[in-house]
C-alpha cells in the first residue's frame, strides 16, 4: 500500500508518516515526489510517497496472542532497555503544556508509562473534552504534533502516546462492547454487518475480540488507512452477499450494549 505525506523537510514528512501510520521509520520505503528547498522568501516543501509492505499492514490488524490490559498502569520502566532521558521527558512535558496554553485550554502533562522507544503522557485539564474532541480526533492531532516535535528533538525513534481522562482506555472498552453486540446481531440474523471506517488499531481490536467467538468472523474491506470491518456468520458464507445493513457506529453501541 502507498500513502502520501507533506512537510517542510524530508525528515518532517517522514516523521509525520511514521506517527500517522504507527510504524517505525525502518518499516516503510519512501519516494520523494516534490522537493522545494527553503530560501530567503519561500518555505521549504517536500512531498513523499510511503510504500508499506502488505504483510506489515496486515500484521497491524492481526490479533495478538492475548488482549492487552484495559486498566492504566503506573509509570513503568523496564530494566531490559535504556530509559528515555529525563531531559527529553521534561522537554516533552513543557512542549505539551505550552501547546495546550497556546490553544487556550491550559493544563498539565504527566508521564504515565515508558516502554522501549515509547513514552505515554496524560493531559490533565478542565477542558479535557475539547482536547479529546469528537471520537478522539483532537487528541490524535495533538499526538501527531507531539511526535513531529519529538522527532526533531532526538535522533532516536521515540513514539509519543497521549491520553486524557483515560479516553483511550474507555474507547477500547467501548469497541469491545461494539464487537460483542455486533456478533450477537450477526448470529441472530445470519446476515453480515459492516462497521464504520476505523484506523488500523481500532480494527485490530475488533478482530481480536471477535476472534474469540467460535461462529463469528471478520474481515477488513476498503482502501487506504481507514477501512471498514465486516462481521459475518462463519456457517453462512452467502450472508455477506445478502447483507443490507447500514454501518454500526460507535455512537450507537452504548445503547445497544
Amino acid at each position: 500500500m502507498t500513502y502520501e505525506f507533506e512537510g517542510r523537510t524530508e525528515k518532517e514528512a517522514i516523521n509525520l508518516a511514521a506517527a500517522e501510520l504507527g510504524l517505525g521509520k525502518s518499516d516503510f520505503d519512501i519516494e520523494i515526489l516534490e522537493f522545494q528547498r527553503a530560501g530567503l522568501f519561500k518555505k521549504g516543501h517536500v512531498k513523499i510517497r510511503v510504500h508499506i509492505n502488505q504483510a506489515l499492514e496486515t500484521a497491524a490488524e492481526q490479533p495478538p496472542t492475548q488482549i492487552l490490559k484495559k486498566t492504566p498502569d503506573p509509570l513503568t520502566v523496564s530494566e531490559t532497555f535504556a530509559p528515555i532521558s529525563p531531559e527529553f521527558e521534561l522537554d516533552m512535558i513543557q512542549f505539551l503544556e505550552t501547546l495546550m496554553e497556546k490553544m487556550g485550554y491550559p493544563g498539565t502533562a504527566e508521564t504515565v508509562m515508558q516502554e522501549e522507544n515509547k513514552i505515554s503522557f496524560q493531559l490533565n485539564s478542565e477542558h479535557s473534552s475539547i482536547l479529546i474532541g469528537k471520537k478522539g480526533k483532537n487528541l490524535d492531532a495533538l499526538q501527531l504534533l507531539a511526535n513531529v516535535y519529538a522527532g526533531k528533538q532526538t535522533k532516536e525513534n521515540v513514539r509519543i502516546i497521549l491520553d486524557s481522562e483515560n479516553y483511550r482506555i474507555r474507547h477500547e472498552e467501548s469497541l469491545v462492547r461494539l464487537a460483542y453486540t455486533t456478533a450477537d446481531k450477526v448470529r441472530e440474523n445470519r446476515m453480515s454487518v459492516l462497521l464504520e471506517p476505523m484506523n488500523p488499531f481500532d480494527r485490530r481490536l475488533i478482530h481480536t475480540t471477535i476472534n474469540t467467538i467460535a461462529d463469528i468472523d471478520t474481515k477488513s474491506e476498503g482502501e487506504g488507512l481507514y477501512k471498514r470491518v465486516r462481521v459475518f456468520y462463519k456457517h453462512g458464507a452467502d450472508s455477506i452477499s445478502r447483507s443490507t445493513r447500514t454501518p454500526i457506529s460507535s455512537s450507537r453501541k452504548t445503547t445497544e450494549a
